[in-house]
């Protein structure tokens, strides 16, 4: 690509990847912090217990995926977690498909939340 097509070429900048934080940073970035924190399980393993004020997303469900995070600010960080990371890795993609710009996952999901 020319300098010119570069420069004035109307290109979307997409994230490449998104972060897996441990449970330690995770937990320094979402606990009493006003952040944008995803649950991505379904609804009854939200309801047997979630990380503080969570919002619950389901992975499975496409069409309420995409409308549950339409409703956030895809420039401010988005914090998400599953049970164990696989859906919440995925969900990930989704995501940086969607246009996040800052997606973190936790490491190993709510299994590893101590």
């Amino acid at each position: 690509m020319t300098f010119f097509n570069s420069f004035f070429s109307p290109q979307k900048q997409q994230v490449e990847e998104f972060v897996v934080l441990d449970v330690t940073e995770y937990k320094e970035a979402v606990i009493n912090k006003d952040v944008q924190l995803v649950d991505v399980r379904t609804p009854r393993e939200y309801r047997s217990g979630h990380l503080g004020n969570a919002r619950n997303i389901d992975y499975h469900k496409s069409k309420q995926f995409v409308e549950g995070f339409e409703v956030l600010d895809k420039e401010k960080p988005v914090y998400i977690y599953c049970r164990s990371g696989a859906r919440s890795a995925k969900a990930a993609r989704k995501l940086i498909d969607m246009g996040f710009k800052k997606i973190y996952d936790l490491k190993g999901g709510i299994l590893n939340w101590r």
